[in-house]
């Protein structure tokens, strides 16, 4: 006796409803959203549980939390919701999309593997955009009173002085403030760095991409607790479409009639793109590598390609976008088969097999 069942999730309440392997609709139910309640009324289903709820909040922990009580559990991610809206709606139409296969999209979740690492990663990406939001508002306090500040000097200790005498008195103590709140937050930023980096060390994965060009321990700490497992991606195409350096070819209008009355596949330009969908931490992750590689690392055999590619007339940002791209499938093929980077083997690799600047050029 199959049932599914959909959850539709919110902060004081959660609606369950239950679909039966025919379709049909059997009950539905508000509960609290508290972990203990919400196992009672699971266990209290009779037959083989299959449970779906949304991408959001509270996911990562009714996923931990629920795990052990359903036989199945999805996660899918709803981009929207057209029609009539209502709680019970939606978890109808949650558990008849799990029923006939028709979700779209469904989340990875792994919350009991790098946990720590994984949130010590989310803190360590909220501080520094908090950094960089102070840094911009300092510097428009200087622009606001005609003040150019090229480099990085406006926020060092040493030159603070000098910069805040070139400000009116009002101005300058705001700036003060500002400079008050910078401090504050690099300091707990270059901690949760420390810290971060060190939880990093503990994994033994985590040394061997390191060694990835372009990749140092910050960007392989981050990397790691989304990725979880490279066997989640059985070819490199899925883990570029997964990071959003997939390619998207797009196209209308694709037949026109012929001279006798048939079809023939029109002569269009078709529109190309990368994917929408995707992982935003993982793309600022191998697109900082790829910036890295391309303004450091003249040494690496990737650079080489880069230059190539540059003299062969591509554009340069289509040329980073395909050193993206090889440093991603380099480090999935690391990842499954924990070596660390070769760079003749991705010379070899290269000269047997198309490369992935040959999607691109």
């Amino acid at each position: 006796m199959e049932r599914y069942i959909g959850l539709d999730v919110h902060a004081a309440s959660c609606t369950l409803a239950i679909v039966s392997g025919t379709g049909r609709k059997l009950r539905d139910f508000p509960v609290e959203t508290s972990g203990q309640a919400l196992i009672e009324a699971i266990s209290a289903i009779p037959g083989h549980r299959h449970l779906i709820m949304e991408e959001g909040t509270q996911s990562a922990w009714l996923y931990e939390t629920l795990e052990r009580h359903v036989d199945e559990i999805v996660v899918a991610n709803v981009r929207e919701s057209r029609g009539q809206k209502s709680d019970t709606r939606d978890a109808y139409a949650l558990a008849e999309k799990l029923r006939t296969g028709t979700v779209q999209q469904s989340v990875f979740k792994a919350p009991a593997q790098f946990r720590r690492l994984r949130e010590i990663a989310r803190v360590h990406e909220m501080l520094v955009r908090d950094v960089v939001r102070v840094q911009a508002r300092l510097k428009s306090i200087y622009r606001s009173r005609g003040v150019a500040t090229p480099g990085a000097t406006v926020y060092s200790v040493t030159h603070r002085q000098e910069w805040l005498a070139k400000l009116p008195q009002a101005s300058a103590y705001a700036a003060t403030k500002l400079y008050e709140h910078y401090d504050a937050l690099s300091a707990i930023k270059d901690q949760t760095t420390a810290e971060l980096i060190a939880e990093a060390k503990l994994c033994p994965i985590a040394r061997i991409l390191q060694t990835a060009p372009g990749l140092g321990p910050i960007r392989v700490a981050r990397m790691v607790p989304i990725v979880v497992t490279p066997h989640r991606f059985r070819t490199k195409q899925q883990f570029w479409s997964y990071c959003g350096l997939g390619i998207v070819m797009r196209s209308s209008s694709d037949w026109v009639r012929t001279a006798d009355g048939g079809w023939a596949r029109a002569q269009v330009q078709k529109t190309r793109g990368l994917s929408r969908r995707h992982n935003h931490t993982l793309k600022a992750v191998f697109k900082g590598a790829a910036t890295t590689v391309i303004t450091q690392g003249k040494a690496c055999p990737v650079y080489d390609d880069y230059r190539r590619l540059l003299d062969a007339g591509t554009k340069p940002n289509l040329a980073k976008l395909t050193v993206a791209r090889k440093i991603a499938a380099a480090v999935l093929r690391m990842w499954k088969d924990e070596e660390v980077y070769r760079p003749n083997r991705e010379i070899k690799e290269k000269s047997e097999s198309n490369s992935p600047v040959q999607a691109l050029v």
